[in-house]
């Protein structure tokens, strides 16, 4: 997010919104995991992450000594949501990545990192969770102090990573975390942490105010450089179709400490696709140019569909139907940022040099989705749409030749865009989108 690069590489020029295609996208099926989904934590786990949601601000209701089942905290166990970061397996089931728990690092010390191997059956419109890993790290491979520093297992936690996206490969999973930024890589069937690595965009260290150099280094030391905002690290984390090239995603534009100014195209905000090579385990120093359209909107997940084409989720910081804003200064019972855009961007990086914007090829619009079958279980609408208006919806990938998966991240128990009064679910919808995929 914030790593100093030449200005010649702003000047390509991009699409401009009004001559990008927008693509039909049609609801094929809807799958719902109740908000209220728990997970003891493992055995041997400390008996501070035997419950969570202690330290969330403007909660607990509870008696730090009465967790409940949900929604309010604390939880007896750890909540099984919002959902950063999905791959399609071979065998039709899914692999999710829940993100660092509360929604910050100071109040999540309790929330265990996880990623969860799942089915969405869309038949019957409910999800099975079929197993869940939680990350750890007992070979001491982290290179700061984390939360589980005392115990044997060394679970890792929220106050650790913010952990957004992530790629299985082989044996392994490649994670990237939001708060350094940086990626790490585990051990698929356990978890168990065995790689670490800094992020960089040539010679440059890229740097959040929570990198950890931030809190270990010589306060009479010259202070490293910040150029990320916090909390704007990777958030898309694709893999080439081979496996051989990651192309992590940062949420934020990178901060040119030249010009005093943040990444843009045509003047408009844009952000950093970096390249890993997975063999070498090192920055190969070249980037992309992700444009927004907007400044201040963020990309909720990316997934590469061939070797040159990907599909990235762009979203305002909105939520909840247009038709239901408040209204005459209400605030009860309506929503006051009501979603203005979620989207599904088709990108193709063919050609495209060095340091220079990616072409956004079309998108599919999550807020008009054609349900002319009324699939959808709950958000079901007279007018034949279906809308997908979370405020962060951070799960997309390719099902096959027509079809996509979208999920949301639910920020459990907080978020509420389905519905002003109820608590959001984590839900999984399939969408026809055939001409969309064949897009170039």
């Amino acid at each position: 997010m914030r790593i100093l690069v030449a200005i010649g590489f702003f000047a390509a020029a991009v699409l401009p919104a009004a001559a990008q295609q927008e693509f039909t996208a049609t609801l094929t099926g809807h799958a719902v995991l109740p908000a209220d989904t728990l997970v003891p934590a493992p055995a041997d786990a400390p008996e501070s992450v035997k419950t969570s949601g202690k330290f969330a601000g403007k909660t607990p209701v509870r008696a730090a000594d009465a967790p409940g089942d949900g929604p309010s905290l604390p939880l007896n166990g750890q909540p099984v949501q919002g959902f950063s970061g999905i791959r399609k397996l071979d065998d039709g089931t899914f692999l999710v990545l829940t993100d660092n728990g509360f929604g910050a690092k100071l109040n999540s010390p309790d929330a265990m990192l996880m990623f969860h191997h799942v089915t969405p059956d869309f038949e019957t419109g409910e999800v099975e969770i079929l197993k869940t890993t939680f990350l750890n790290d007992p070979d001491k491979v982290v290179p700061f102090l984390i939360a589980g520093e005392a115990s044997d297992k060394r679970y890792l936690t929220g106050w650790d990573f913010d952990i957004e996206g992530f790629q299985p490969v082989g044996d392994k999973i490649f994670i990237g975390d939001e708060f350094g930024p940086y990626i790490i890589v585990v051990d698929r069937e356990t978890g168990r942490v065995e790689e670490f690595f800094e992020t960089f965009l040539g010679d440059k260290k890229v740097q959040s105010p929570d990198h950890y150099e931030f809190r270990l280094s010589d306060p009479h030391a010259d202070a490293p450089a910040v150029n990320l905002k916090r909390s704007r690290g990777y958030e898309g984390f694709a893999a080439s179709v081979d496996g051989k090239t990651l192309y992590p995603l940062l949420e934020g534009p990178i901060w040119d400490a030249d010009s005093k100014s943040y990444e843009k195209v045509d003047g408009t905000e844009a952000l950093r696709i970096l390249e890993f090579d997975v063999a070498g385990r090192k920055f190969t120093g070249r980037s992309w140019l992700y444009p927004l359209e907007a400044d201040g909107n963020a990309i909720g997940d990316f997934n590469m569909i061939d070797e040159t084409r990907g599909l990235v989720i762009e979203r305002d910081n909105g939520q909840g139907d247009a038709e239901l804003a408040c209204k005459d200064g209400a605030t009860d019972g309506c929503f006051t940022s009501p979603a203005k855009l979620k989207r599904v961007y088709l990108i193709n990086m063919d050609g495209v040099a060095d340091g220079e914007p990616v072409k956004k090829v079309g998108y599919i619009d999550l807020l008009n989705i054609q349900d002319p079958d009324g699939i959808a279980r709950i958000g079901k609408r007279e007018d034949g749409r279906f809308t997908f208006p979370f405020v962060t919806i951070e799960d997309v990938d390719r099902i096959d030749e027509t079809h996509i998966i979208v999920a949301n991240d639910n920020n459990y128990p907080f978020s509420k865009g389905r519905s002003a009064s109820e608590l959001d679910n984590n839900e999984f919808v399939t969408l026809e989108v055939g001409e969309f995929l064949k897009a170039k």
